[in-house]
């Protein structure tokens, strides 16, 4: 008997047989079936073989579906198949909701924001996109964002405001990455190749603007001699130069972190950049200033109080009184700058092994040599570099520190 549209007559369904077939499994030719259940309940069932695989695919209830779209979409689906393609991931793919921008952006945040160190910087992330980007971004899906869509945000302030186009590029590029991983997107991430069609910025160095290092022992007698702010803030910022740290390590230190014994300040991993504690051994004149501090504070014998308290009391003073007292000073530097001015001392007037003054600025490494490196004993190499540090800093203004000997090796 001749085979009538690609199915056996003797085996094909019929409207009636559906609706009243007993329970089992009932074939319509070519893979399609029927499930009858005990209960009643009647779904159709495919039987494809997919890229070398068998697989069983539901099409859906009986009571929904009629033979004939049952077997429109069975015939759909084997051609696809028959090709070499994957009928299930292109049905996948169809049902998927791609949320637009704003939605992955949020939940992203949502998802990552227990690890950030704190809540003013998860607040200030979403923030940002709320302000520069979802105005443009924000209603698209996020499988049509592309490189001219998010140029077109960056362009306005890549050179009115580079910084903060900077991190604008960088939260768009973390919020693509998370949806590639969620399967919204594929394809490389445009924000990589984004700044190829953007204008070149400006040199912006002068934002962490150093003061050479010659020049530190002078700037450091005018700051003892000012009048320009109040002894609190001349300690705070000379500790600072001192120990190579950075300003918010510095501004949130308590009196519990001290071992003026040891001379050693351990700060813990939450206020670190890289999130691990951080030890720093502290040179003779770095312990003075603390004595002066202790007693100048509010609260000396407390161990929870901040060393360097800020005008208001158990605040710790901001970035901003800093920032002022060197524009008053006339200085072009700023307190981050330090951290090169000591970085640049290291490689260029000592022998000190770089490892070590990487350590000192508590720097991730990369290199798992040097990584391994880092993690012996190199407390005691530090704390003679911070003690030559502080002589430099102490010595008379613009003599350079003689190259050391054995460099601490």
């Amino acid at each position: 008997m001749p085979k009538r549209n690609g199915r056996h007559p003797e085996k094909a369904l019929t409207a009636v047989s559906v609706r009243t077939a007993k329970p089992g499994r009932h074939a319509d030719g070519n893979g399609l079936y029927l499930e009858v259940d005990p209960s009643g309940a009647r779904r159709w069932l495919l039987r494809l073989v997919i890229q070398g695989k068998r697989r069983d695919i539901g099409l859906g209830s009986a009571t929904l579906v009629t033979l004939s779209e049952a077997r429109d979409v069975a015939y759909g689906m084997r051609k696809v198949a028959r090709a070499g393609g994957d009928p299930l991931a292109d049905r996948r793919a169809a049902r998927r909701v791609v949320p637009t921008f704003e939605e992955a952006a949020r939940s992203c945040h949502g998802e990552h924001k227990d690890g950030w160190k704190n809540d003013k910087h998860a607040a200030q992330w979403l923030s940002t996109l709320e302000t520069y980007v979802f105005p443009l971004l924000g209603p698209l899906k996020m499988d049509v964002i592309g490189t001219p869509e998010v140029r077109d945000v960056l362009l306005p302030i890549w050179l009115e405001k580079p910084e903060t186009a900077r991190r604008v590029r960088q939260r768009i590029g973390t919020v693509l990455d998370w949806a590639a991983t969620k399967g919204y997107r594929e394809g490389e991430n445009p924000v990589r190749s984004v700044t190829k069609g953007l204008p070149k910025q400006k040199d912006d160095a002068e934002h962490f603007t150093a003061l050479p290092y010659v020049e530190v022992p002078a700037f450091l007698s005018r700051l003892r001699e000012t009048n320009q702010t109040g002894p609190v803030v001349k300690l705070a910022m000379e500790f600072l130069i001192l120990t190579a740290v950075r300003s918010g390590e510095m501004r949130n230190a308590r009196w519990s972190e001290i071992d003026v014994e040891a001379k050693l300040w351990t700060i813990p991993g939450p206020r670190m950049k890289a999130g691990k504690p951080h030890v720093v051994p502290l040179a003779p004149r770095a312990v003075a200033i603390l004595k002066a501090a202790r007693g100048l504070a509010r609260k000396p014998d407390d161990p929870d109080a901040l060393v360097f308290e800020g005008s208001k009391a158990g605040k710790p003073m901001s970035d901003m009184t800093l920032t002022m007292l060197l524009r008053r000073l006339e200085m072009k530097a700023t307190a981050h700058g330090f951290r090169s001015s000591f970085r640049d001392w290291c490689a260029e007037a000592t022998n000190f092994p770089r490892e070590v003054a990487e350590a000192a600025l508590a720097h991730a490494l990369e290199s798992k040599v040097e990584a391994a490196y880092r993690r012996s004993d190199l407390l005691e190499k530090r704390r003679k570099m911070m003690e030559a540090w502080a002589r430099h800093c102490e010595s008379a203004g613009g003599k350079v520190t003689p190259r050391t000997k054995a460099g601490g090796r």
